[in-house]
């Protein structure tokens, strides 16, 4: 009896990619950097040290341990580069990587939640770009592919944005055209500048200087000023990072979502579903009340795995702009709001105080606990979210979509049940935004917990199917 032979396996049908060849120059000059930060570290306070190899010629040793450790980083990083690469599927984005341990990962395009070409300094130079999968799964969960050559990594991500609607490539291989956007407003670099050097850090730089100003003259020493230097190198700092950051900010609207533009030494492109917006917060500080601009800070599913400077860029839907922007950036996540005036509420919200507009404000008995903006402090719940307002030097104003509240939290301090008022807090996505009503009446806060519990569990029985990357023929 004879036997068939086995039919040989099937090929691999998957195409794989690898990243651009320059990738491992852009990823090994970290190396350097590290290792000039280390010897300035090990030299810098030892001046005298630092001399003696100087002139007994022992820096010839160190520039070939440098040199050495420079040659093993890059040649490291050309190795990973060697081994890793990717392929796009129907289904998933796959990469592989690993020099000594071999990893598969893979973002399964169902559970696509955002797609981000950011673009750090040096990869800008060269005219590269690093494309970032945020996918549902909780940290370390996202993909990234780094780096690609712009126009690639453009191309990609509209790729992916069609494979993840459902929409394949023609049959000729020509992948789907990126959806067309329409452009809603851009930040003014004056207008950024001014909003910086208009905020609380101002105040406490200013305070700083003229502290040490002040110590300096007392103590007719100028050594304090060194004391204090640390502190204003954080300051310095902290305005190149809102600088940086928000320059050249530009908002659009596209079937794919809310696109965002923005940074000066680092670019990012990020697409924002309005779907994926789990609460979203509207702020002025004192220093903008004059010029009457606003800050819109969201929190995003999908980024929640995010370092904390991802979370800085990635969470911010408008960084300082006009009443009217505000209102656009929030119409943008939520159109109907589900009140009849709703310009009217948003108002109230922002400025107003009191119970006009159908506001549940504090009690009287609660000043105690907040002095300042007891008055202005309310909760408004409309068919579509809950609206949270609160501040009198910071104004803030709160919006919670029904189905977006995780859970809610009653709590109540010793001060507040004495005082019988208690708080309620809304559980979101990590993020800027923490959403809470404070010093309710108890009673009253224990009734708008059990209905909120309600709407909210309704809300998300009802709500459509999300369908951010769902795109029709003619978009």
């Amino acid at each position: 009896m004879s036997i068939a032979p086995e039919a040989p396996p099937a090929a691999d049908p998957t195409v794989w990619r690898r990243m651009h060849p320059i990738t491992p120059a852009i990823k090994g000059w970290k190396v350097l950097v590290g290792v000039l930060v280390v010897a300035s570290y090990q030299f810098g306070d030892d001046l005298r040290r630092a001399a003696e190899l100087i002139e007994g010629g022992e820096w010839r040793i160190v520039g070939l341990i440098v040199a050495g450790i420079v040659v093993v980083g890059f040649g490291y990083s050309a190795l990973a580069w060697r081994v890793t690469r990717f392929a796009v599927t129907d289904d998933a984005v796959h990469l592989q990587q690993g020099v000594l341990f071999r990893q598969q990962r893979q973002a399964r395009l169902d559970r696509l939640q955002a797609v981000d070409v950011v673009q750090p300094l040096l990869a800008r130079l060269t005219g590269l770009s690093e494309l970032r999968l945020e996918v549902a799964g909780g940290s370390g969960s996202g993909v990234s592919l780094a780096f690609l050559r712009e126009a690639e990594a453009e191309s990609l991500r509209a790729e992916l944005l069609a494979r993840a609607a459902g929409v394949h490539q023609e049959e000729d291989g020509t992948p789907a055209p990126a959806a067309p956007e329409q452009p809603l407003f851009e930040v003014p670099m004056g207008r950024l500048i001014v909003a910086t050097l208009r905020s609380s850090a101002t105040v406490g730089l200013l305070v700083m200087v003229v502290a040490i100003i002040v110590t300096s003259v007392v103590a007719r020493d100028i050594g304090p000023a060194f004391v204090l230097l640390p502190g204003l190198l954080g300051f310095a700092g902290y305005f190149w990072s809102q600088f940086n950051r928000g320059a050249n900010f530009r908002a659009a609207i596209s079937p794919d979502g809310i696109r965002l533009r923005h940074g000066l030494t680092e670019a990012r492109a990020q697409t924002v579903p309005p779907g994926r917006v789990q609460a979203l917060s509207i702020t002025q500080g004192p220093l903008w009340r004059g010029r009457d601009w606003w800050r819109v800070d969201m929190n995003v599913a999908g980024y929640s795995g995010s370092s904390d400077s991802d979370h800085a860029t990635a969470n911010v839907l408008l960084p300082v702009g006009t009443r009217d922007e505000a209102v656009l950036a929030l119409w943008l996540v939520l159109p109907d709001l589900g009140t009849p005036d709703p310009r009217a509420v948003v108002e109230a919200g922002l400025s107003g105080s009191g119970d006009a507009l159908g506001f549940t404000t504090v009690p009287e008995r609660a000043r105690w606990l907040d002095l300042l903006a007891w008055r202005r402090r309310g909760v408004l719940v409309t068919d579509r979210a809950l609206l949270v307002r609160s501040g009198r030097l910071v104004r803030r104003l709160v919006v919670v979509p029904h189905e977006r509240t995780q859970s809610l939290t009653l709590r109540q301090g010793p001060l507040q049940r004495r005082l019988r008022v208690a708080s309620i807090v809304v559980h979101s996505t990590p993020g800027p935004v923490t959403p809470s009503v404070d010093h309710l009446d108890q009673a009253v806060a224990a009734r708008l917990l059990e209905e909120q519990s309600d709407r909210a569990r309704t809300a998300r029985k009802t709500a459509a199917p999300e369908q951010w990357m769902r795109r029709t023929e003619d978009a």
